[in-house]
């Protein structure tokens, strides 16, 4: 598991920025998902992928 730090730095974006996403208090752009996605080391559709239920 990744810190918002640690996953901001291996991503390249700023760890506020990655604490927006999660919280879901910003739009992520295309580039920003593949970023992400690289640095967790999962295709960018499991980011885009609705959450299954319980």
């Amino acid at each position: 598991m990744l810190s918002q730090e640690q996953l901001g730095f291996a991503s390249g974006l700023d760890r506020t920025f990655v604490s927006q996403v999660e919280r879901a208090r910003v739009n992520v752009s295309l580039d920003n998902i593949e970023r992400i996605s690289i640095a967790l080391d999962v295709p960018a559709s499991v980011l885009l992928a609705r959450p299954s239920r319980v």
